[in-house]
């Protein structure tokens, strides 16, 4: 079986134990997601089955969409509701939604980040959490990142008991952005600590919510005998807005020996050329300018037509 699942990732378990688990109803070690989701974290996450493994970095730069909420007046160990307190400052007054929308604006296009502690992040062959979770400090990497919008999507609500302000907001963002820090820093700015106090993924490598499936209701057509290649997209579906070039039989024969292609035969010179035969996507080509040939940038099915 080969294609993409836009699974629906539900809270409390990690991307890994969402592949474990597509690895057994599938019944093939070949599976790999796209785009971790941390823990307590629910929506979209692309699983890539058998084929579809080579597609994982190219659905990875497909931008994302959250759906959130940030709390003002607190921060975690975590920068998420799952660390323990380590900052108050209770609001003796609200900030006004415009306010935060002024301060969100502003943190838009492209920004550094510095990853949380508590993140996959590796740093001299260590992941961060590691680091953290042995209460070792160590240097961050700084990283570039695009935020593309970022934006109230309710006005804010305040308790005057906790002295908390919570403002519910949705961002688009390129891979790599860590949300949480995002909350954290539109605290910073604001001038007051802040979490990240809740977190759903609407969009991940081209798919939305809505296209979604549980891995209760995987289990469920499993269990009644369906046919689970009905619920996977192509694997072309990860390069749906890549130029396309259908081979003949002589350049699928070159092809399926990872030999180059001449550009003038292909009559275009687009950095990027998916090729596709016999109703399947083969293989993800370059452009080599300088001797105007396509050479193989990522082979994806070779077998035989059928």
């Amino acid at each position: 079986m080969d294609g993409i699942l836009p699974l629906y990732k539900d809270r409390g378990m990690t991307s890994n134990d969402a592949v474990m688990k597509c690895r057994g109803i599938f019944q093939t070690r070949k599976v790999g997601h796209s785009g971790t989701l941390d823990p307590n974290v629910d929506g979209v996450l692309p699983i890539c089955i058998g084929k579809g493994t080579k597609t994982v970095n190219y659905l990875m730069q497909s931008g994302k969409k959250y759906r959130g909420e940030v709390t003002l007046g607190f921060a975690t160990t975590t920068e998420d509701l799952d660390g323990e307190k380590v900052e108050e400052t209770p609001l003796k007054q609200p900030f006004t939604d415009d306010e935060i929308q002024q301060m969100m604006a502003s943190m838009t296009g492209e920004i550094i980040q510095i990853p949380p502690m508590y993140s996959a992040v590796k740093v001299h062959g260590k992941r961060l959490y590691e680091y953290a979770r042995a209460g070792e400090e160590v240097e961050r990497p700084q990283r570039k990142v695009t935020i593309k919008s970022f934006k109230l999507t309710a006005p804010s609500e305040f308790d005057e008991t906790t002295g908390l302000q919570k403002a519910k907001f949705e961002v688009e963002c390129s891979k790599g952005t860590y949300v949480r820090t995002l909350a954290v820093d539109l605290g910073k700015k604001l001038g007051v600590a802040a979490v990240m106090s809740d977190l759903t993924r609407l969009q991940s490598g081209g798919f939305t919510l809505d296209q979604t499936i549980s891995l209760a209701e995987l289990q469920k057509l499993k269990d009644n005998g369906e046919d689970l290649q009905k619920v996977l997209f192509p694997v072309g579906y990860a390069f749906r807005n890549y130029s396309q070039a259908e081979l003949t039989d002589f350049q699928w024969k070159i092809v399926k020996n990872g030999g180059f292609l001449q550009a003038k035969y292909m009559h275009t010179d687009t950095p990027l050329l998916i090729l596709n035969y016999g109703g399947k996507t083969r293989a993800l080509y370059k452009y080599d300018a300088v001797k105007e040939v396509y050479r193989p940038e990522q082979m994806i099915d070779l077998t035989e037509e059928g």
